[in-house]
C-alpha cells in the first residue's frame, strides 16, 4: 500500500482557519464522494482560492486524507479509547456501539462513516486513496480483535471463542450501521441494532 502523507506547506503563514477549512472540505467529500468532488467545489466550500488550497494541502488526495484524519480524531478517537479502557468486555462493546450510533447519526458529523462510504468506487488513478481507506477500515477490525483477545485471556469469553470471526462480524456491523445512517436511520434505530448485536458475544 502506498501511504499518502499530509502535505506540509512552506512559505508565509496561512490566513485561513485550517480546522474550519477541513470541516468544510469534509462536508463536500461526504456529500459528493472523493472522486466526484471537484476542486472548484472544495475551494468554494473552504473559502480559499486554488493556489492557496494547493499551497496548504498539496493536492486533492492529501486534502482528503487530512480531512479524514480530522474526522477520525474528532469523532472516533474517544469511542475507541473508551473501548480499550473499559475493563468489562460487554460494557465496553455496548458503550462503543452506542457511541457509534451517536456519532453516525449526529447532525454535527457527516452522516455515516467517511472511511466506509467516501471511496466506494474509485478509478485506478485514485487507488492510493482507496488503499488508505481500506487500511483505516482494517484498524477497526484490529481494535475489535485486540479488545476481544483481552476478554478471552481474562475469561470473559469462553475458551475457543473465534476472536478473529467476532472482530470481523463487529467490523461489518459498524460498516452496516454507517450505511443505515447514510440512508436516514435515526439514532434510536441504530441503538437498537447495537444492543441486539451484543447477543453475538458468546457467554462463558
Amino acid at each position: 500500500m502506498t501511504a499518502i502523507t499530509p502535505h506540509r506547506s512552506k512559505g508565509r503563514p496561512r490566513t485561513f482557519d485550517r480546522e474550519l477549512a477541513l470541516r468544510r472540505a469534509l462536508e463536500v467529500f461526504w456529500k459528493r464522494g472523493y472522486e466526484p468532488a471537484t476542486m472548484g467545489e472544495l475551494c468554494a466550500a473552504m473559502g480559499i482560492n486554488p493556489p492557496s488550497l494547493y499551497a496548504a494541502f498539496g493536492n486533492k488526495a492529501s486534502l482528503f486524507m487530512e480531512a479524514v484524519k480530522h474526522y477520525e480524531t474528532t469523532y472516533w478517537a474517544v469511542p475507541w479509547q473508551k473501548l480499550a479502557a473499559e475493563p468489562n468486555m460487554r460494557r465496553a462493546m455496548e458503550h462503543f456501539l452506542l457511541d457509534a450510533a451517536a456519532v453516525l447519526s449526529s447532525l454535527d458529523a457527516p452522516c455515516g462513516c467517511m472511511v466506509v462510504l467516501s471511496t466506494a468506487n474509485v478509478s485506478p488513478e485514485a487507488q492510493d486513496v482507496h488503499d488508505a481507506m481500506r487500511a483505516l477500515r482494517e484498524v477497526s477490525r484490529t481494535n475489535f480483535r485486540q479488545r476481544l483477545e483481552r476478554a478471552l485471556k481474562a475469561g470473559d469469553l469462553p475458551v475457543g471463542a473465534d476472536v478473529e470471526a467476532l472482530a470481523a462480524v463487529f467490523t461489518t456491523l459498524l460498516q452496516g450501521m454507517s450505511v443505515q445512517a447514510r440512508d436516514g436511520a435515526p439514532r434510536e434505530e441504530l441503538e437498537r441494532i447495537a444492543r441486539a448485536s451484543l447477543a453475538m458475544l458468546p457467554r462463558t
